[in-house]
């Protein structure tokens, strides 16, 4: 293996080194800052709850979908290989980490085909940066026979990154490009930053019906980036960006014209559903999955998916609700600090 693709793939195995050694969260969580109003008599039964969406054009049984997390090294290979087949097992759509390592140098593809090999009936998401062109993200979809593409934007990221980019303005002329062009269904995703409203108002301009908001509160790519850093000298930035609820708080007023996901910090089947109160179509879980499989293995994370998928549903009895759009209609209280915001940004749920 050469020098630059050993380089790349360690960077790929640092990143979920990092990951999974990242403390969880014990702080307050914006998911805390918001509560269901209890339903003590619920019009429902458990075999009543139907909890299936649409994630673009794909139905899917459940609200559920394993997100981009790797790719690029023997070691995320066999990741990938374990999600796959969770993936295959449950019925969720699974992406895969950025591809620009299978792109630059082939001989890693198989780091990435893997999941279609084991999930090979299922809806798989490629996944490429905004900077990459409309040739190399029609050949990221072509090698996974992808369903489509996922295009990651990571400014604060690449900022951090000691080798990162510092070139954005083509950023919007080539989403829009690859998304008039791309032939699959093009869905913008966050990496853990979140995003505001002028960033959605700029997707939906620029032709863009999907997006991952993916907010602050799982895996911190800035504290990654930042151990990176030789002197480790912008820990300040640990705490960048808008929470997953804040962000769909502010996706409100695009609710009717874009497909929300969310994802970043889920930790719960509650977060979940909140989440979906708040208009969110599905949930994206990464850092979640990728601890089960690690450290427990395929049969148990396929179990995890299993029982937070029941537990959703238990909750939406508890709000007297039996699909999704009856989640997001049902009441919701936000906490002083949440209401704060959307008094300040004039939002409105």
């Amino acid at each position: 293996m050469n020098e630059k693709i050993n380089l790349r793939s360690q960077r790929k195995n640092e990143h979920v080194r990092h990951a999974l050694d990242q403390p969880s969260q014990t702080a307050m969580s914006d998911f805390e800052n918001i509560r269901f109003v209890h339903q003590s008599i619920p019009s429902v039964d458990m075999e009543d709850i139907d909890l299936s969406t649409r994630i673009g054009p794909f139905e899917v049984s459940r609200p559920l979908y394993i997100n981009a997390m790797t790719g690029g090294s023997e070691w995320t290979r066999e990741i990938n290989r374990k999600l796959a087949e969770v993936a295959q097992a449950t019925g969720l759509p699974m992406a895969v980490g950025s591809m620009h390592a299978a792109l630059k140098h082939p001989e890693l593809s198989n780091s990435f085909t893997i999941v279609r090999d084991r999930h090979p009936d299922g809806i798989v998401f490629a996944n490429v940066g905004a900077d990459v062109s409309l040739e190399g993200a029609k050949r990221a979809v072509e090698m996974l026979r992808a369903d489509a593409l996922q295009i990651h934007i990571n400014a604060p990221q690449e900022l951090i990154m000691p080798e990162g980019d510092r070139n954005f303005k083509s950023w919007r002329a080539n989403i829009e490009n690859i998304v008039e062009h791309a032939g699959v269904p093009v869905i913008v995703k966050e990496v853990g930053f979140g995003m505001s409203s002028e960033t959605l108002q700029i997707l939906k301009d620029i032709g863009v019906k999907h997006a991952d908001v993916s907010g602050r509160g799982g895996t911190n790519f800035a504290s990654i980036e930042n151990i990176r850093r030789e002197k480790a000298d912008m820990a300040y930035m640990s705490d960048w960006g808008l929470s997953t609820p804040i962000s769909l708080l502010e996706a409100q007023p695009f609710l009717e014209d874009m497909d929300i996901l969310a994802s970043g910090g889920i930790k719960t089947p509650l977060d979940a559903m909140k989440c979906l109160a708040l208009g969110a179509k599905a949930i994206g879980m990464s850092r979640l999955m990728l601890e089960q499989v690690e450290h427990h293995g395929i049969e148990a994370a396929i179990e995890h998916v299993e029982q937070f998928h029941h537990q959703m549903c238990k909750i939406s009895i508890m709000i007297n609700a039996q699909n999704i759009e009856e989640i997001s209609s049902r009441p919701i209280v936000l906490s002083p600090e949440i209401i704060s915001w959307q008094r300040q940004r004039s939002l409105d749920k």
